[in-house]
């Protein structure tokens, strides 16, 4: 492995790492398509700053582009308090319009500047390890890297510093405001800290790679857990895994390192979107199954509890009677011998007398709407969930 492709990886992994702090709390404050947002909006002051300067270099380049990402943040929630737009809308409005402004500025007055569109859109891993850093005149490394490492270490410090502040205005705003934490200061300082490091990754990856770098590992974190110490260490996880691999994807294929990056971001969620244990789609679909078969079990014996007819109670005489499918009148009465709520004579069928305590309670259940009426008898059947 040569040294660029050692730098690459490095500069992939703490883009994927500084990206991935905030976007948790973008994530969960219902904030990510701010990430977007800002991603387009910084272009203008991109655009000022080298106007200003005339130095791609100049750290007043990030300052600007910054404040523009902040600017953003206030002009959607002007638009969105005004009542007449929802905040998704408010966003489709504004970000556009700063980008096309930076498009305009730079099609008019840089043409002659090495500042493009495309690759400020798409990014391009491979160039980054060519912008070196040299400090008294040695080579110290990528920019990029000192960059967003610098940018990673201010987050880390940050959010150490004000982890609880963070937390709390992130969940409760009306807990925050009562034990002196302003929402309001905490809200903006991280659409800030989202706002610098986007700039940061903004050469280096470009817009698309940092949108993705710092909502998707977010979003695949919060499918497998509710902890936000965990959620933050697994972010970081599959923001560092998926730059890596990416990275190798695009080597073996030989397609853009930025593409292969976001598509393995995309991957990655949807292995979890399906197989989480708790919220994936495999998962949820198989409890709303054991849902159904629950309602139909105690449809079941419900039924049983308001006849005493035999001809009622007939095993074929059920599965018309209730109009079931062959294959879930079999399942039902299967789930309910196995648990010894029903017994069988000569085909007909009796409720037991844990069939009837279940029914009793199901009935209270049914009148109250109590959960404790009927939940805690589920932990000693055959498929119920507990």
């Amino acid at each position: 492995m040569t040294s660029p492709q050692i730098e690459i990886q490095l500069i992939a992994a703490v883009v994927a790492m500084a990206c991935a702090i905030p976007g948790v709390f973008l994530v969960l404050r219902k904030m990510a398509l701010i990430s977007d947002a800002i991603s387009h909006s910084i272009l203008p002051g991109i655009v000022l700053g080298f106007f200003i300067t005339h130095d791609l270099n100049s750290p007043l380049l990030i300052l600007l582009a910054a404040c523009t990402g902040v600017i953003t943040v206030v002009l959607v929630e002007a638009i969105q308090k005004t009542g007449l737009v929802k905040e998704d809308t408010a966003i489709g409005l504004v970000f556009p319009a700063l980008f096309s402004i930076g498009v305009i500025l730079i099609a008019k007055n840089a043409n002659d500047v090495h500042l493009d569109v495309d690759a400020v859109l798409l990014g391009e891993l491979a160039f980054a390890p060519f912008d070196r850093l040299l400090m008294g005149g040695v080579d110290v490394g990528p920019k990029s890297l000192w960059i967003m490492g610098s940018i990673f270490i201010v987050i880390i410090a940050l959010l150490l510093l004000f982890y609880k502040e963070l937390k709390v205005s992130t969940f409760d705003i009306g807990l925050s405001s009562a034990l002196g934490i302003s929402p309001m200061l905490m809200h903006y300082g991280l659409m800030s800290v989202s706002s610098v490091t986007v700039v940061g990754a903004f050469d280096a990856v470009g817009a698309i790679l940092v949108v993705a770098m710092m909502i998707a590992p977010a979003a695949t974190a919060y499918l497998l857990t509710a902890d936000l110490k965990k959620m933050l260490l697994l972010s970081i996880f599959f923001g560092v895994f998926s730059a890596i691999a990416g990275y190798w994807m695009a080597n073996l294929l030989d397609a853009s390192i930025s593409g292969s990056i976001t598509t393995m971001l995309g991957m990655v969620f949807l292995m979890v979107y399906l197989f989480a244990p708790r919220k994936g789609l495999i998962a949820v679909l198989y409890r709303q199954k054991q849902q159904r078969t629950e309602v139909s079990l105690i449809t079941f014996l419900l039924h049983l509890n308001n006849h005493t007819e035999e001809n009622e109670r007939h095993i074929n005489h059920l599965q018309e009677h209730i109009n079931w499918q062959k294959v879930r009148s079999k399942t039902v009465v299967t789930l309910a011998l196995k648990n010894n709520m029903i017994e069988i004579d000569n085909k007909v069928v009796s409720l037991t007398e844990k069939g009837k305590e279940f029914t009793d309670l199901a009935l209270e259940y049914i009148i109250t709407n109590k959960d404790e009426k009927i939940e805690p008898m589920k932990d000693d059947f055959f498929l119920f969930r507990g």
